[in-house]
């Protein structure tokens, strides 16, 4: 993991499940906290079921490059995801995962795994719930590598220019993420007792 101020998170998945708004939901809030950052998109032809990925990087000075071969943290949406860049992944870093798709199976001891069924919760949230930005939220809250309001501000000017009627979706989605947090940690403490 990098020992400086730069951070850099790989969020990857497949077309259709908002992993580039993702990204740059976290560029614009890093603007708004007045930090240096990249964004750098990918996704293969396709573009609903193909691969979609994008490398994001925040920084309180100037970045020396946007492309990286180690992240502090990712977020796989999809089992391709984590398959492919799980090993992205610096030792102590952080991966929030989307277990509907990837089941609870950490490969790893030296990374800390946030694992929540996003798409199951999205599916019973009857379309209220958006399963990106709602792992959005969940990384937030578990790294503070972002404030909860700066990410606020980034989807309500994001989701204006790009879709105003998703604003409202947007904001209880990252809502329940952040607050997922919260309620995993109370789950644990209850079944052992405290």
């Amino acid at each position: 993991m990098n020992s400086n101020s730069e951070k850099r998170i790989i969020v990857a998945g497949f077309g259709g499940q908002g992993v580039l708004f993702l990204g740059t939901a976290l560029a614009e809030a890093a603007m708004i906290e007045g930090k240096k950052t990249t964004w750098i998109p990918s996704y293969g032809a396709e573009m609903r079921g193909g691969s979609a990925n994008c490398f994001v990087t925040i920084s309180n000075s100037e970045i020396a490059s946007p492309i990286f071969d180690e992240a502090d943290y990712g977020i796989f949406l999809s089992k391709a995801a984590i398959d492919k860049f799980e090993n992205v992944v610096a030792k102590n870093g952080t991966a929030v995962v989307n277990s509907s798709m990837t089941g609870k199976r950490p490969l790893r001891n030296d990374i800390e795994y946030v694992l929540e069924p996003l798409s199951d919760l999205a599916a019973h949230s009857k379309g209220k719930m958006l399963l990106n930005i709602t792992a959005l939220g969940l990384l937030i809250k578990k790294t503070g590598i972002l404030t909860k309001g700066s990410v606020i501000k980034a989807l309500e000017k994001i989701s204006s220019a790009k879709k105003p009627e998703f604003l409202k979706f947007n904001i209880e989605s990252f809502e329940a993420g952040y607050n997922l947090i919260k309620t995993t940690q109370n789950k644990t403490l209850e079944k052992i007792g405290c």
